[in-house]
């Protein structure tokens, strides 16, 4: 998280767009139990004069709109410099500033936080002098929640932004504000915006012809049905008019109990009343960017898709690169997006434009596989070998540098245990070990808690026939081709699988899922397709079951048996255990580690073993993948998952 501080930013020519009269907020729960929460004023000395922004105190089962902008920054070398904000799967920019070192951009964008939701906002400054894709500069992550909670003496914070290889260096600072917008005014503001549409001669006042013809651009029975009603609720004195103000009291009321707006106007999205959001704050929202009130763009899901230069803007629209959720097919495997499962939000893996599409060439073809069959597999397997040695090789350590650059906000050089001159050869850095405690294991002292194996790309289904329909598209996939003859596969029949896919920049150490004992190790001899989900998408080929692989059987207590399958992929020179059979193992525990290149582990769980958490699945049943870390919570074993849970709040109350 970045560190804030109470220094002013450069003076802004408006005053605070987070200027309110100073009023005490009272709100009982029962009146809008959609929009529970509790607030504060916060009266402070900041950018703004005579500041007043409505602030949290308590967070938990908080759910409603905050403003966040972004104010200015200070760089430590002149560009032109953009930012983006990334929560959950939304990414917003900026616009570009003038060349210096104290960008100024004052933008804001109104963002829905829910306790339960995305709440930590990432926020990415680039420069941009590339042509076809700008630079990465600095970072810093916020809980925006954590933040709304603070009591500071100024309506803005500063904080560090970190170099994307290295939290430890800080590359510049950033002044951001945020505030929690009151939902009840939220909604009588929205209905306000609305009702101004048909009044024609501006005086605020609206006659029932007026009102009517609103109404009826509503469009549903509802809404016709319940225009004489309302309209009369208002007009207390019986003239025929009634003020702006009166009705859109009534119309935020009326939206709460019976929506008379059905679909949005804006986004076209079909609105429905529930305990997460009102639909008025949709529409408020939605408003707001119809209108271009709001300066951020949006429209992205990574900062690096906001980020790209023009080029990539034209590839888009001619369909050579395209961004999408789901299965890579075609265009679409041009971006692999994952949900990072810590900050809650979409990331995007990083691989070179050329072997991106060498992939789709080779695996997403008839042709391409045909190649393959025809001596392209022991071409394969003879360049892994090569590249491994190679890698081994002392001139392989001038490689880090360059490969530390390349991954830079996907490799965290404070994690690593070693400085990188300690390395002497590349493959020495790729099999890195980490820092005591950089990765904590979840419920250490419970061994019925299965945890995550790899810092990998996951998807996880409860059975076999799951994996097939949203992620396994090879035709011979199977519990036995995977697990092999020698193996009781009956054992794993119907049972959950787990994949842990690692890319070349994670730390490709593998660390026991479960607490049990070592019962046997069997090595299969195959091939060394890439195990990129170009490859496990398509049609043409069986990465898991045709790759060199080895499986092992750990016997537990909790959770019968489970299978451990370590499976090689191209450039992966070998796989190594730390264990042998016969050993006792608890889960966390180092377990072995790939050389260089991709690769994959694969975890099998007997029929109604496990209960995997609910997040995984979900994701999983999208046909997206999940970044996680070791040690991370996977699942519970069964009739296990209620002793555990944390509580879920349900009731806040607003007080003033």
């Amino acid at each position: 998280m970045g560190h804030g501080s109470s220094k002013s930013p450069p003076e802004v020519e408006e005053e605070s767009h987070l200027s309110r009269p100073k009023q005490k907020l009272h709100i009982h729960g029962h009146q809008h139990p959609h929009l529970r929460r509790i607030f504060r004023r916060s009266h402070g000395n900041g950018y703004g004069s005579g500041t007043s922004c409505l602030k949290l105190v308590n967070a938990e089962d908080f759910a409603g709109i905050a403003l966040l902008t972004l104010i200015s920054a200070e760089m430590k070398f002149k560009d032109k410099w953009l930012a983006c904000v990334s929560i959950g799967e939304q990414t917003f920019r900026t616009e570009i500033s003038d060349h210096t070192e104290k960008p100024v951009w004052n933008s804001e964008k109104k963002l829905i936080l829910e306790r339960n939701g995305p709440h930590v906002a990432r926020i990415s400054v680039f420069e941009t002098n590339r042509i076809s894709k700008n630079n990465l500069i600095g970072y810093c992550e916020i809980d925006l929640l954590e933040f709304l909670t603070r009591d500071l003496d100024s309506d803005f914070e500063v904080f560090e932004l970190f170099d994307p290889s290295s939290s430890d260096i800080i590359v510049g600072k950033i002044s951001i504000s945020c505030s929690v917008e009151d939902p009840i005014e939220t909604e009588k503001s929205f209905a306000r915006r609305i009702l101004s549409i048909v009044d024609y001669n501006e005086d605020g006042q609206l006659s029932f012809s007026e009102f009517s013809e609103l109404i009826k651009a509503f469009g549903n029975q509802v809404a016709a049905n319940k225009k004489e009603e309302l309209f009369k609720a208002a007009d207390k004195n019986g003239d025929g008019v009634v003020s702006m103000d009166e009705l859109a009291d009534l119309l935020a009321i009326q939206q709460e109990k019976e929506p008379l707006i059905t679909h949005c106007p804006v986004c076209g999205e079909i609105l429905e009343v529930s305990d997460r959001l009102s639909t008025v704050v949709h529409l408020s929202i939605c408003f707001d960017e119809g209108t271009g009130n709001q300066i951020m763009t949006g429209g992205f899901l990574t900062d690096k898709q906001a980020s790209y230069g023009w080029m990539f803007k034209l590839s888009e629209w001619a369909h050579f690169s395209a961004y999408d959720v789901g299965l890579n097919f075609g265009s679409s495997a041009s971006h692999i997006l994952v949900f990072d499962r810590r900050t809650k939000r979409l990331v995007e893996e990083l691989i070179d434009g050329k072997i991106v599409m060498s992939m789709r060439a080779i695996y997403q073809s008839k042709i391409g596989l045909q190649l393959i069959d025809k001596g392209a597999k022991e071409l394969l397997i003879s360049i892994s070998e090569k590249q491994g040695r190679k890698m081994n090789a002392a001139e392989s350590a001038k490689d880090i540098p360059q490969f530390v650059e390349f991954f830079k906000d996907q490799i965290n050089l404070a994690e690593v245990k070693y400085p990188l001159e300690n390395f002497k050869t590349f493959n020495e850095f790729f099999i890195r070990e980490l820092k005591p405690g950089a990765r904590p294991i979840a419920f250490m002292e419970r061994d019925d808690v299965a945890v995550c194996a790899a810092d990998s790309r996951l998807m996880a289904f409860k059975n076999i026939e799951d994996s097939l329909r949203f992620w396994i598209k090879g035709k011979k996939f199977s519990i036995q081709g995977l697990l092999g003859k020698e193996i009781s596969s009956s054992t794993f029949v119907d049972g959950s699988l787990v994949i842990f896919r690692l890319a070349p920049q994670d730390y490709h150490r593998f660390h026991v899922p479960v607490s049990g004992t070592i019962e046997q190790f069997v090595n299969f001899p195959g091939n060394l397709y890439t195990v990129n989900p170009i490859a496990v998408n398509s049609e043409y080929c069986n990465v898991f079951t045709e790759n060199k692989r080895v499986v092992s059987i750990i016997s537990t207590a909790e959770f019968g048996k489970v299978a451990f399958v370590a499976i090689g992929a191209t450039m992966v020179g070998s796989i190594t255990f730390f264990k042998k059979e016969g050993d006792s193992v608890k889960k966390g525990d180092e377990f072995g580690y790939f050389s260089f290149g991709g690769s994959t582990v694969i975890c099998v769980f007997e029929k109604g073993a496990i209960q995997i958490d609910e997040d995984l699945l979900v994701n999983s049943a999208r046909s997206l993948e999940t970044l996680v870390s070791v040690g991370m919570k996977l699942g519970v074993a069964a009739g296990k998952q209620s002793e555990i849970d944390l509580p879920n709040l349900k009731n806040c109350v607003l007080e003033a």
